[in-house]
This record gives structure tokens, sequence and C-alpha cells, in this order.
């Protein structure tokens, strides 16, 4: 929920940037990715499991707009609604964060490493058929904590989330791009709107920030 939170407030120093009046009302949904931490990602993938119940509360006209990471969008908006910016991404890559600091090449042999993204454990187990891949889920303090306090040696995680969250010092290692590619939108924010509510697609039609670009 920090994370999200975080996100939001990205948002709306963007808008204000532009709209220097802009004020919000922050309206906060637990979504069924919040409470579902046993759903495996092969079923979720695509879905709008981490968005489900923000984007309902723009359809049902509670919300004037969702905020969402770029990469938790589903395949396919539900019907009714409409993504009207994405933000340039801050910081691509995926990182790992270890319990001794190592990077990946230094591991020990048979590591434990938690993730619960299907790309990634491919990519991992590409670059070393050691690993021992250990399906975890939860928000980014929820993964650290698992890590901390468990006998896995590493989990990864977007480097961005931790850069937001001021979590920069558990970064064990940057992973090249050329050895982990993650989500293409990873790194982005979106802004989700309910597609007849032409004020609010003129109102982000509008928003010239360099960083922050419309669809």
């Amino acid at each position: 929920m920090t994370l999200a939170l975080v996100q939001v407030d990205e948002i709306i120093d963007k808008i204000k940037s532009f709209y220097h009046d802009f004020k919000a009302q922050i309206i906060v949904f637990s979504t069924t990715g919040d409470k579902d931490k046993k759903t495996p990602v092969s079923q979720i993938e695509g879905t709008d499991f981490f968005t489900r119940e923000i984007d309902q509360a723009v359809l049902s006209g509670k919300a004037d707009f969702a905020v969402h990471s770029a990469k938790d969008l589903p395949d396919k908006l539900r019907q009714g609604l409409e993504t009207v910016l994405v933000t340039a991404p801050m910081e691509q890559n995926d990182v790992i964060v270890s319990k001794k600091n190592m990077p990946l090449c230094k591991l020990p042999k048979n590591a434990k490493i938690g993730t619960s993204s299907i790309k990634r454990k491919t990519q991992l187990r590409d670059f070393r058929p050691d690993f021992q891949i250990i399906d975890i889920r939860g928000n980014i303090e929820e993964r650290i904590n698992i890590l901390d306090n468990t006998n896995l040696d590493a989990v990864v995680i977007a480097q961005c989330a931790l850069v937001r969250l001021g979590l920069e010092n558990r970064i064990s290692q940057k992973i090249p791009l050329p050895l982990m590619r993650p989500h293409p939108l990873q790194g982005s924010l979106s802004v989700v709107i309910k597609s007849n509510n032409r004020e609010m697609a003129n109102f982000f039609k509008h928003i010239k920030n360099k960083e922050v670009k419309p669809v």
C-alpha cells in the first residue's frame, strides 16, 4: 500500500507542475492482488488482478481517475475505461536484494531466490540452472521481510519500487538488461479514466510535463 500511495503522489506532483492549484482527495482501495497472495502468477498475468477494485471505483464514479503501475494493467482494459497517460519509465532494471549483499554471479551454489514472475524465473534459470527459484508474493516490504526472516538467499525486485520507497540501500546488484529483461512498462505509471469522462480526458491531454506522455 505504501508504494501505491507514493505513486499517486508522484502523479499528483506532475499534475501540479502544470495545474498549480490542483487539489485531490486520495481514496484508498484494497485490491484482489493485495489480499490474495496464493493464486499462481501464471493464472493472473494479463488480467486485472491488481487493478480491479480501483478501476471499478472509476467506472462507478467514486473516483475520477486511477493511478496504476503501468505493467500491472490488464492486456485489455474493462469496457468503459481508457488509459490517458503513461509516464516516462523510472529505473527499468530489476535488482537483486541479497542477505550478504552479493550479486547474482557470487551467490552460493543452489542459492534460493524468491520471485513470482514467470519471466524472471526463466531468465534466472537460463543464467544459472543451479538456482532454486522460490515463489513469493507480497508488497515490497513484505518480500524484503521474507528475505530477512527465512532461508532465502536473495529476492528479485524492480529497481523503481525500491527507489520510490527510498530503499536503494538494499540493492545488492542492478541486473544488466542482457541478463534480465523486465516488462517493457516497468517503472512507468499509468492513469486510467472512464471513457466518457471528456472533462478528465481534456484535463490530462493538456499536461505537457516532459516526463508525462499522453498515450
